[in-house]
């Protein structure tokens, strides 16, 4: 399978990473398989998957820590499919930052210039440069163990940008951070990346981290490369059911292909809804939670943009209400702001699920 990047981008001239037709085989277990994709210089790429879909892998092989079983991997128009990682213009940052216990931070971030014979004078003053991109200046004679995980993540970081890669590869740096700090550490990292220009590859198997901080997204399940687009395109039109599913809440309302504007649902009501599946062919309406429109109880019809329910469970988050809405053979998800003005429905009763028909999308698999 081939997925090629979105108009945005000029590929031809400015890719940082070219993978073309890249498999990678483990034994029997194929790991990646047969994919093909260009990464932008100066962009913020994610790859983004559930475990086991191989993007780690894929990052590994650009990193030089794998090597392709088959396939053309270019960085900057250079072939380095076979090149370990030391002869890559690459650098890599790991959930666990590895950082050594008994050297200082600025130790820990001047280690690998050390260990390339680079001059101590020059050492020092490229460390101190890389720790006031992460904004750590004033902590360079701390030992790890005196600093937060944000500030260990920041130490890992300063540590790879001073050899001054022309890829950042970070493989889910962000995975061993609770929640508020992990959002803080989102913003720093895109803000760092937007600050220095270059090209950043990020894997993650958080579906919000991946649409936070992502110029385009990458979507990968057993070991292929699904979709590649904005986190609006990825969001809003997923090219098949599991883009569609995996990535936020959604519901995926089964049915069939009628016509190019008809799809008939499960349970025989036809609805509104552009397609360009073939007819007949098995597909599901997917309508986001917060796309669905909850009204009064309505008839039936052909051709409408609406299904009835009954409310079965009400769930208050604060800052939104989530109804579960049970219809005659599924039960669907609608999402309200929570505002003043918004009527709270209660479970028992009767209402219409109704939506734009711009709002959805129809997926196959």
């Amino acid at each position: 399978m081939t997925v090629r990047p979105t108009a945005d981008f000029d590929t031809a001239i400015d890719a940082a990473v070219s993978i073309g037709r890249i498999t990678k085989k483990f034994g029997d277990v194929v790991a990646v398989d047969n994919i093909s994709l260009d990464i932008v210089d100066g962009e913020f790429f994610a790859l983004l998957g559930p475990s086991g879909c191989g993007k780690t892998t894929t990052l590994r092989m650009i990193a030089g820590l794998e090597f392709p079983t088959e396939g053309s991997l270019k960085i900057f128009g250079e072939e380095v499919g076979m090149l370990p990682p030391n002869k890559r213009p690459v650098n890599t940052v790991f959930q666990n930052y590895a950082l050594f216990p008994h050297m200082s931070v600025i130790q820990n971030v001047g280690f690998g210039l050390k260990m390339n014979g680079v001059a101590k004078s020059e050492v020092a003053d490229r460390a101190a440069e890389a720790l006031e991109m992460v904004r750590l200046g004033g902590l360079a004679n701390r030992r790890p163990s005196q600093l937060s995980g944000g500030q260990q993540q920041r130490v890992a970081l300063a540590r790879a940008l001073v050899n001054r890669p022309k890829v950042l590869l970070l493989d889910e740096p962000l995975g061993a951070l609770d929640l508020k700090l992990r959002q803080e550490m989102q913003e720093e990292l895109k803000g760092l990346q937007r600050e220095l220009g270059i090209t950043f590859v990020f894997v993650t198997h958080d579906q919000e981290e991946a649409l936070t901080m992502s110029d385009r997204i990458g979507i990968m399940h057993e070991g292929k490369l699904l979709q590649v687009g904005s986190p609006e395109q990825i969001y809003e039109k997923p090219s098949n059911r599991f883009v569609a599913d995996f990535i936020g809440n959604t519901n995926l309302l089964e049915g069939t292909v009628q016509d190019a504007e008809t799809v008939c649902l499960a349970n025989g009501a036809r609805i509104s809804v552009a397609s360009d599946h073939p007819a007949g062919t098995a597909v599901a309406v997917s309508l986001r939670p917060e796309r669905a429109v909850i009204g009064k109880h309505e008839s039936s019809g052909n051709g409408q943009t609406s299904v009835n329910g009954v409310i079965r469970s009400v769930t208050y988050l604060g800052n939104a209400v989530v109804y579960q809405v049970e219809l005659d053979w599924m039960t669907l998800e609608a999402r309200e702001e929570n505002r003043t003005s918004v009527t709270r429905r209660e479970p028992g009763q009767r209402v219409s699920i109704s939506w734009n028909p711009q709002d959805v999308a129809v997926v196959a698999e």
